[in-house]
């Protein structure tokens, strides 16, 4: 009777609620994502003439995100995941309004920091996805979130610019804080998800899976997340500086659509990859991390635009691939688990990724000059391939037969 029961709201839970999370999510990051990249623009007006701390502030919502995350995962697993999800998407609205008004250097600074540890909307809504779907269902959630990601880092930075006329992207920040409250008022009609078999034991290791699709370990997981987002991550804050080199005189526009086009790729072929590599995602991933590394290597020696963008196209390629196995596996893991802490623990392992990445790529730019973050990005990834076809990865098939 109770696995039964268990059982009826995860049926309930279909597309119509799995799209809502998914454009909640990518209204919210509309400000988070579009903004940052003004902030030359933005710290003048706050007494930052020379924008010397943009370096810095860039990285603030990431470090402090990351290290909230796990907490407010095992939160959402103790007290509700509907509940953290409405907290995060409100954290993220006093934050913006708090930027948006601030008058002063330190009260934008204490804004940013409140970003990060008040948002995690991304791990909010996949822990909450996690508690309501199990297996394929839930790695093609986590795709379609993952989505949603990219539509905003594509959409969000044309948007402000395109805003910027009428009004400051420093003032936007308040402006564009309607859009996680109106994603709270949207959530609040969804259902709680209902707690199910994920929680029926402490022993993560003896849940039984498909044998179809190999499960990592969490520690495995953690790492492939790390190395993926620093390998990817690294190549975006000096693409600008990087196509400038390369095609003296390249239009803001050009620039920005050799920025979007890996992200582009994502969107056009995550599900079609999602159902073709559900079933192998090492094979997906090992897939993945080559083209990565042939793509950021090629930047490295492309000179011209036809070359800028097929290498554009090959990292498109390698992100897909990545990103969409990462689901795969991740959702594999959430099986048996409570998925507000793994999602947030997850998460964690991203951002410090990205902060990695985005020291990594100064330091290697500022030394070496704007090809040494690709190149340094496609090492990672090509170590990381070894990594996974050389030494096999331990992997479990469920229960010994």
């Amino acid at each position: 009777m109770s696995a039964g029961t268990l059982r009826i709201p995860r049926a309930s839970f279909g597309r119509g609620q799995v799209h809502a999370v998914a454009g909640c999510y990518f209204v919210a990051s509309f400000a988070a994502l579009g903004l940052p990249p003004y902030l030359t623009e933005i710290l003048p007006e706050l007494g930052d003439r020379q924008a010397r701390w943009a370096g810095v502030l860039y990285v603030v919502p990431t470090v402090f995100g990351a290290l909230g995350a796990p907490l407010w995962g095992r939160l959402a697993d103790r007290y509700g995941r509907k509940r953290l999800l409405l907290r995060a998407q409100l954290g993220l609205a006093l934050a913006f309004l708090l930027a948006g008004w601030a008058d002063s250097l330190a009260t934008f600074t204490l804004a940013l920091v409140l970003q990060g540890v008040l948002g995690g909307t991304f791990a909010a809504s996949n822990g909450y996805l996690g508690a309501a779907l199990e297996g394929p269902a839930l790695s093609k959630a986590l795709t379609l979130m993952q989505g949603s990601a990219r539509a905003a880092l594509v959409a969000a930075p044309i948007v402000v610019g395109s805003l910027s006329g009428w009004l400051s992207p420093h003032r936007q920040y308040a402006l564009l804080a309607v859009l996680p409250l109106t994603a709270a008022l949207l959530l609040a009609a969804l259902p709680e998800p209902e707690p199910a078999a994920r929680e029926r034991s402490d022993a993560k290791e003896s849940v039984p899976v498909s044998g179809a699709a190999p499960v990592v370990s969490l520690r495995t997981l953690y790492a492939l997340e790390f190395a993926f987002v620093f390998s990817t991550v690294i190549s975006f804050p000096y693409l600008i500086a990087l196509v400038d080199d390369r095609i003296p005189g390249a239009s803001p526009l050009l620039s920005g659509v050799l920025f979007a086009l890996p992200h582009l790729c994502y969107l056009v072929a995550a599900l079609a990859v999602h159902s073709v590599f559900r079933d192998r995602p090492r094979t997906g991933l090992a897939l993945g991390f080559t083209c990565i590394a042939l793509g950021l290597a090629g930047h490295g020696v492309a000179g011209s635009l036809p070359e800028l963008v097929a290498v554009r196209l090959l990292l498109g390629a390698g992100l897909t691939f990545g990103l969409v196995c990462l689901q795969i596996l991740a959702a594999d893991c959430a099986r048996g688990r409570a998925p507000g802490g793994m999602f947030g623990s997850l998460e964690f392992f991203s951002k410090a990724g990205a902060v990695a990445a985005g020291l990594a790529a100064a330091a290697g730019s500022a030394r070496y000059g704007p090809a040494a973050p690709v190149l340094t990005g496609g090492a990672a990834a090509a170590v990381t391939v070894l990594a996974i076809t050389l030494p096999p990865l331990k992997y479990r098939t469920g229960r010994s037969r």
